[in-house]
């Protein structure tokens, strides 16, 4: 195998005049530098990365964990992560959880072992003490979700927001008997975008009644069997809000197989505004949520940490927006009854 030895004599140079080539260092005269590159290629010497890595005490490698990558929401945000990431010649691995916590686990334990120089964690369902003392030994961000309480840099939307004017814009439509599919409810997401429900109902004067909200797992089939549950109600919902368009795909179908239509007899709001909602029939009303930048703001955030630069600010919150597509319809049995109260 060639080395960096074999480099040195073709070039009639020291190993450290070819280091200092290979790492960019300008403190080499141009004909210096185009007898070392002249050498590496004939030799076609690959130089060893690891061991680079372990004199500098940096992998150039960072890790991104997120929840579940079949998941078509991460998609963008991942491509975020890792533009940045090249850009600043740095790698990512990707970590996925299975929403698993004892998976979020091994990934922070492997992390903390120096494999990476850094860690972006789309999911946060460890408790919050243990990402708290991770962060204390290694760089993390947040991207998606955060931690109450804690100063941990993250990147995310207004959920409580995003949640109250999906709603609103179903009680401008005239609908008062709101059903809500949310996530697992011991993800800070899913309380915050419950947290909007209420705010809006409240807002209205519109009793909130347990058994319209049901709780799913962000999966389509949970969605469908949530929705099934809704539609077996006595009274059951005119509207739904499902907190993820998955969910809420299912919950369309689930309507549909008991014979009725959307939005003609149920309107549906999804979240996250991934591709999926153009592609279903009829095109479904979500709440987009700016994933590329999303993505691309913590790798950015976390890079700055590895470089030891100082933050500007330690918590982001972009941009929502409501896309109104065909999935919802005025429920003509309100119209007339007092108008929505703005927030």
């Amino acid at each position: 195998m060639v080395g960096i030895v074999d480099v040195a004599k073709m070039a009639k140079v020291s190993t450290a005049t070819v280091s200092r080539v290979l790492s960019n260092n300008m403190n080499v005269s141009s004909k210096t530098r185009d007898r070392v590159l002249k050498a590496v290629n004939k030799l076609e010497y690959k130089p060893n990365r690891l061991a680079s890595n372990l004199r500098k005490m940096s992998s150039k490698t960072v890790m991104a964990v997120v929840p579940d990558i079949t998941n078509p929401f991460f998609s963008s945000i991942l491509q975020g992560f890792k533009d940045v990431a090249l850009e600043f010649g740095y790698h990512v691995l990707l970590g996925d959880t299975g929403n698993s916590l004892e998976q979020e686990r091994d990934y922070i334990n492997l992390v903390k072992e120096r494999v990476v120089d850094g860690l972006i964690l789309a999911t946060a369902r460890l408790p919050k003490e243990e990402i708290l003392a991770a962060s204390q030994e290694i760089p993390v961000v947040l991207a998606c979700e955060y931690i109450d309480g804690f100063d941990i840099p993250t990147v995310s939307i207004d959920n409580v927001s995003a949640g109250r004017e999906a709603v609103e814009h179903l009680i401008r439509l005239g609908h008062r008997r709101i059903g809500m599919i949310t996530g697992p409810l011991d993800v800070i997401l899913s309380k915050d975008r419950v947290k909007g429900y209420y705010q809006a109902l409240n807002l209205n004067e519109i009793p909130i009644e347990g058994v319209l909200i049901q709780e799913g797992n962000f999966s389509v089939t949970s969605g469908y069997e949530t929705m099934l549950k809704l539609l077996a109600l006595k009274d059951p919902p005119t509207a739904v809000f499902a907190t993820n368009d998955e969910m809420a795909v299912g919950a369309m179908k689930a309507i549909k197989q008991r014979g009725l239509q959307v939005p003609n007899d149920i309107s549906v709001i999804g979240f996250d505004d991934i591709p999926l909602c153009g592609l279903v029939e009829p095109e479904l009303t979500s709440v987009s949520q700016p994933r590329y930048d999303m993505g691309y703001q913590a790798m950015q955030m976390l890079l700055s940490i590895i470089k030891k630069e100082e933050l500007t600010r330690n918590q982001i919150v972009l941009p929502h927006r409501l896309m109104i597509r065909n999935t919802c319809r005025t429920y003509s049995s309100f119209l007339g009854e007092k108008k929505l109260k703005v927030y």
